[in-house]
């Protein structure tokens, strides 16, 4: 599981930035291409701020941010990448695109998007949904096959044996 781990992070960024190199080369001077009517357009669009075009013009701080989020991410992988199959794909998913989106805020000052659904209009890119399924992933996980909030419910009873009875 750990080869496929590296591959991901490794192979994010790879294909975020030739996806990039294609949307920039061919999309640009058309602007706006209806892939899929009524549900995928691609759209070019330059980001100079975090989801959604938010806070713009905070390259310097969104790339130490992302650089301290990706090497979280990196130190809970390698401490837990035996624990689950599904937590390993997480991390990997979320470290991956954490660095394509930061390779691009650094080296050109913004982000390309690329990307919008008909049922989520906001315009995102390749790392953009990686990152969102590789939180979704850890969501499902910490909920569902984790001792994250199984914890907390060992401690109530813990602390109220007759309460939870």
């Amino acid at each position: 599981m750990i080869i496929l781990s590296v591959a991901i992070i490794v192979l994010t960024p790879i294909l975020a930035e030739v996806i990039r190199y294609f949307v920039v080369a061919n999309l640009k001077p058309d602007g706006v291409v209806h892939a899929i009517p009524s549900v995928l357009d691609l759209v070019y669009s330059e980001n100079r701020g975090v989801a959604f075009g938010m806070f713009q013009n905070g390259t310097v701080f969104f790339a130490i941010t992302t650089s301290i989020v990706i090497i979280v991410a990196a130190v809970l992988l390698v401490k837990n990448y035996k624990k689950s199959k599904l937590f390993t794909a997480a991390a990997s998913l979320i470290i991956g695109g954490g660095l394509g989106n930061l390779y691009e805020r650094i080296v050109h000052g913004y982000v390309v998007d690329y990307l919008r659904l008909s049922f989520f209009p906001p315009v995102c890119n390749f790392a953009d949904y990686c990152i969102t399924a590789g939180t979704v992933c850890l969501i499902v996980y910490l909920i569902f096959f984790s001792d994250f909030l199984k914890d907390d419910k060992k401690k109530k009873q813990i602390a109220d044996p007759g309460e939870d009875a």
